[in-house]
C-alpha cells in the first residue's frame, strides 16, 4: 500500500513540475559567416495572429502596445515581430487581413522600393497552417486567410532565390523575413543579427532552413520580442506586426 502511495505521490509531483514544450522555439544559428535568430512557430500549437490597430484605430505601433491588450484578456505574447512594409501614418502598403476582413486590397503591378521588386508575395495565416504565396499565386488560388500581409520582394520561390538578387551587392542592412514549410506546419521567422544583402538572406531560406517559399518582411527597422531569449527589440514605431498569443500574463 505505501509502495502505491509513494507511486502516486511521485507522479503527483513529475506532473506539477512538468511543462508542457514551447512551440515557439527560437534559437541562434551561422550561415556563410553571417548570424541570425530563428523563431520557429508550429502551426498545429500556436496561436499566430498579425496586428494593426487598437479599439480606437490607433495603430499598436510597439510590442509593450500588443502585450497590454492582451493582458486585458488574460493571454500575453510569446512571439512577435513586425510584419511588413508601411506608409507613414503606419497603414500597410499592401494586402493586410486581419480576423478575416481586408483592410487592403491586394497590390500585384510593379512599383518603386522593395515592396514593388517582383515578384513579391503574401504570408497567409489559417487555422493550423501558415503558407507563403508568390502575389500572383495568391491572386489565383485565393486561399481563406484568417490573417493576411504582403511584402516584398519574395526571397526564396519554389526553392529558387528572387531572380534580381545580386550575389555581390553592397546594399547591407538587418533584415526579417518569414519562409513557410512545404505542408505550412512550421513557419519560420528570422532576423539577421548583422546586416545581409537580400542574396544572403534569401542563401540562409533556401539552404539552412530549406523552406520552398520565403517573404522578406523589411530591413532596416527590423525588430524581435522574444522573451524566451531575454529580448525585446524596441525602435521605431511599427505598422503591421505578427506575434503569438498564449493564455496567462
Amino acid at each position: 500500500m505505501w509502495r502505491w502511495l509513494f507511486l502516486l505521490l511521485g507522479a503527483l509531483v513529475l506532473a506539477l513540475n512538468t511543462h508542457p514544450a514551447q512551440a515557439v522555439t527560437c534559437t541562434a544559428q551561422a550561415h556563410d559567416g553571417n548570424g541570425y535568430t530563428v523563431c520557429a512557430v508550429d502551426m498545429a500549437q500556436e496561436d499566430l495572429r498579425l496586428f494593426l490597430n487598437d479599439t480606437n484605430d490607433v495603430p499598436f505601433g510597439q510590442f509593450g502596445q500588443v502585450n497590454t491588450m492582451l493582458r486585458a484578456k488574460g493571454q500575453h505574447l510569446s512571439f512577435a515581430m513586425n510584419a511588413g512594409m508601411y506608409h507613414d501614418d503606419r497603414a500597410p502598403v499592401g494586402h493586410y487581413i486581419e480576423n478575416g476582413t481586408e483592410r487592403m486590397r491586394v497590390i500585384s503591378n510593379p512599383g518603386p522600393g522593395n515592396f514593388g521588386l517582383l515578384p513579391n508575395g503574401v504570408l497567409c495565416i489559417r487555422k493550423h497552417r501558415a503558407d507563403v504565396y508568390e502575389t500572383l499565386r495568391y491572386v489565383e488560388k485565393k486561399p481563406d486567410c484568417t490573417f493576411a500581409t504582403q511584402s516584398g520582394p519574395m526571397l526564396v520561390i519554389d526553392g529558387q532565390l528572387h531572380p534580381r538578387f545580386l550575389v555581390d551587392s553592397t546594399s547591407r542592412y538587418i533584415r526579417n523575413g518569414v519562409g513557410t514549410s512545404d505542408d505550412g506546419r512550421t513557419a519560420y521567422f528570422v532576423i539577421s543579427e548583422n546586416a545581409v544583402t537580400f542574396h544572403e538572406f534569401g542563401r540562409f531560406f533556401r539552404d539552412a532552413l530549406q523552406v520552398p517559399q520565403a517573404l522578406f518582411l523589411d530591413g532596416n527597422i527590423s525588430r524581435l520580442y522574444a522573451p524566451q531569449l531575454g529580448r525585446a527589440d524596441i525602435g521605431r514605431w511599427m505598422g503591421p506586426i505578427v506575434g503569438v498569443v498564449e493564455d496567462g500574463e
